[in-house]
């Protein structure tokens, strides 16, 4: 219990943004020293060449005699090894001219083809996506250098190459020695020479032997009765000599300052260069990988990003963790970097870092950035949290969220709400496209890494929670941001949710965010009687013109319109302060979140209600390219005839140019699409559904033969509207037809509307 509480002291203090950053820091680390999850701990925080905090907490070594920890303590690096080492000397290679990113291992270690290994290249190393085992078994490694390295060729994939992101030693591994066959020298040599040398980091090497050195060193744990006090902790890289190029550095805090300095440099340290900014670029750029981002070695976005802390973007900066409890994380765009140092290993491996490295990072954030300027509406969230969580206050909650449920400092609805006081989270649910955001996919159940918490998925085997499900809880949280559609599932998300709330007697608190298509108008056929399904909850039209909080009342009102489909539910919304309904997003004063892989813009979100009822005929949306419902296309398609029928209805706020692409995923994968952009002119006159209307009668027009307009029926949900489309009846007539069923929503909507 006396861990328990002290980690939620830890949580308490780094939440309530009340004291200095520094003093935060300086009271985490050492409640965390206190509580015995680490021995000691050094963080470094520099912002330029200027070092703004620079502490060591704790005790070097607790056994077998206490010893204080000093700043020039240097610990064994672990997984950082991986970053600072191996794919650095890959870069300098790479800049050399002696590799490329994209060679085949085979080209450099003929040996490593068997098993269908001979087509992974460095770059599926470097991003471990080479569909090569996380760690091999220990008794491989029995032998000597040489044998231990035949037992990796010997390997076979365990999943197909690229198509799954498996954090790896193995791939660095086989990247160190790779780095010593081109090089034609050892790892720890060729990184000496080529990185640390000429960068000043005097202390930064593959295993400590100096006797003089060794003193400071932090040590880990126990081997064979002798503790680990230089020798690297990893068994296979100690089993590898002490070399490996996954794990075996060690080195301090102000080397691996040097270190970031060079990286933000982009290669250079002062007057020493030792790669050209070219390279660096390539090196530390985003790289989509499947479940998130990387770069050529470090992190930046996927379920061990932990250490990234709440505020640092998720895809300009980047940084890694070590198994022993080190981390660095490097933020070009503030010109700062954050370094932590621990080993919390010692002295029985027990130990536990990963949440204190993420709030110390979330603090050093705070004193390398200005101050945020306060957006001019306030979500639901926000206002919770200035009501001190009063409507939360002694309950047990679950929360149904995604990457979208975060404040104006990038923190998220899951971290805020499981530190307020007096709050209980005992589950989070997901929806499409799961927690993250990231999967086009049926969603599985997990668990939250970051919380250690489950995590229930509602686009998957089930839509909506169990009554087991929720057994224990008082209430669901829902915070997402919608999309203003009625086809994007996460309203009909919420619908569910409130049904099996209802059922089980539990309430639901909807944390309100913007309609970021405007809150002012509506269009669309309203969803034909009987025909509801996952993607039409509601008998709503297309564009509905409501918030997440009034879709609930709505729905809580009369799920169709005009009679209760489930017993009353007890629902409160949070409403937000400062939006009004003819707001266009970008006016909010808040950061555009892609709500899902595909709606990346708020272009795309404008267009989606129109542009996404094409989603299930043959025509691609633009899914697997650049400009997901900016842009329509398919093999057959003539862009130019469809755009002369676009231009004679004269679709407002809009214009069409011809352009090629060939999507990589979805339909028409890989094949080369002729099709048209779609451009904003002038935001405020464009109607997604004019727009969408258009597109379905010119296609029909031109391609009447080959599109499938019968396949609109899944999404426009309303027979009559797409029995004109089929008759080619005028554009005006087929919007007009829609204002019977706008005028019986409208006097339904009025009910339920919270702002002005």
């Amino acid at each position: 219990m006396g861990n328990i509480f002290v980690w939620s002291s830890l949580l308490l203090f780094a939440f309530f943004w009340r004291e200095d950053p520094g003093q935060t820091i300086d009271r985490l680390v050492g409640d965390a020293v206190a509580a015995k999850k680490v021995p000691g701990v050094v963080v470094r925080v520099q912002r330029g060449e200027k070092v703004l905090l620079e502490k060591a907490w704790g005790n070097r070594a607790v056994a077998p005699v206490v010893e204080p920890l000093t700043v020039e303590t240097i610990f064994d690096l672990a997984s950082l090894t991986k970053p600072i080492a191996t794919s650095t000397a890959i870069a300098v290679l790479v800049d050399r001219g002696k590799i490329r990113w994209t060679d085949k291992v085979v080209k450099h270690w003929p040996d490593f083809a068997p098993f269908g290994k001979d087509q992974i290249t460095l770059e599926h190393l470097l991003l471990h996506t080479s569909g090569l085992i996380a760690d091999n078994p220990m008794k491989e490694y029995e032998g000597d250098r040489a044998e231990s390295l035949a037992h990796l060729c010997k390997l076979k994939l365990i999943s197909p190459l690229g198509a799954k992101f498996r954090y790896s030693d193995v791939n660095y591994i086989v990247l160190g020695e790779v780095v010593s066959r081109v090089s034609g020298k050892p790892l720890d040599q060729f990184c000496q020479e080529a990185v640390f040398a000429p960068l000043g980091m005097k202390e930064t090497l593959f295993g400590v032997s100096d006797p003089a050195l060794v003193a400071r060193v932090a040590p880990t744990e126990m081997r064979e009765g002798k503790w680990m006090r230089g020798q690297v902790h990893d068994p296979r890289a100690f089993r590898l000599g002490g070399v490996a190029g996954h794990a075996g550095l060690f080195s301090t805090a102000n080397d691996l300052g040097l270190f970031a300095r060079m990286v933000l440099a982009e290669g250079a340290l002062g007057k020493t260069r030792i790669l050209s900014a070219k390279t660096v670029r390539e090196w530390t750029m985003a790289r989509e990988i499947p479940g998130g981002f990387r770069t050529y070695g470090f992190d930046m976005d996927t379920a061990y990003s932990f250490n990234r802390g709440e505020l640092f973007s998720k895809r300009l900066s980047f940084g890694h963790t070590g198994f022993t409890g080190t981390a660095i994380w490097i933020d070009p765009v503030h010109d700062a970097a954050v370094i932590f140092l621990s080993h919390r290993v010692h002295p029985n491996g027990k130990g536990d870092v990963q949440r204190l490295r993420g709030l110390i990072t979330t603090e050093a954030a705070k004193m390398v950035m200005p101050t945020p300027v306060e957006p001019k509406v306030k979500t639901g969230l926000m206002v919770l949290r200035e009501l001190n969580f009063a409507h939360l206050k002694g309950k047990k909650i679950g929360i149904l969220t995604n990457h979208t449920g975060v404040d104006n400092r990038g923190r998220s609805t899951i971290d805020i709400l499981q530190r307020a006081p007096g709050v209980t989270v005992k589950v989070l649910f997901s929806p499409e496209h799961g927690i993250r955001g990231e999967l086009d996919q049926a969603v599985g159940d997990s668990v939250d890494l970051a919380t250690d918490l489950p995590v229930i998925s509602l686009y998957g085997a089930r839509r909506k929670p169990t009554r087991e499900q929720l057994k224990g809880l008082d209430a669901v949280v829902f915070d997402i941001q919608d999309a203003g559609c009625r086809f994007y599932t996460y309203s009909s998300s919420l619908g569910l949710l409130m049904e099996a709330c209802s059922e089980a007697g539990v309430a639901v608190i909807v944390l309100d965010r913007p309609n970021p298509i405007g809150g002012d108008r509506i269009g669309g056929p309203l969803t034909d009687p009987g025909a509801e399904s996952f993607v039409a909850f509601h008998r709503i039209p297309t564009r509905h013109g409501l918030t997440m909080g009034e879709l609930a009342k709505l729905y809580a009102l009369n799920r169709h319109g005009k009679e209760k489909s489930f017993p009353e539910v007890n629902l409160e919304v949070i409403a937000m302060k400062g939006w009004t309904r003819a707001m266009t997003f970008e006016q909010t004063g808040l950061e555009w979140i892609a709500p899902s892989p595909n709606l990346r813009s708020l272009p795309a979100a404008l267009f989606y209600p129109g542009v996404g009822m094409l989603e299930f005929t043959n025509i691609s949306v633009g899914r697997g390219t650049d400009r997901p419902f900016e842009w329509i296309g398919a093999p057959w398609m003539e862009p130019f005839a469809v755009i002369e029928s676009l231009k004679s209805m004269k679709i407002k706020g809009v214009r069409f140019m011809a352009h090629s692409r060939t999507p990589m995923a979805s339909l028409f994968a890989k094949k080369p699409c002729q099709g048209l952009d779609i451009i904003v002119e002038d935001w405020s006159k464009v109607d997604p559904m004019e727009l969408g209307i258009g597109l379905a009668l010119s296609l029909g027009k031109v391609h009447g033969d080959i599109w499938q307009v019968g396949k609109m029926e899944k999404l426009l949900v309303n027979k009559a509207a797409l029995a004109m489309i089929r008759e080619q009846k005028p554009l005006d007539a087929i919007l007009a037809s829609f204002a019977p069923g706008l005028l019986e929503f409208e006097a339904v909507r009025k009910g339920v509307l919270l702002y002005p």
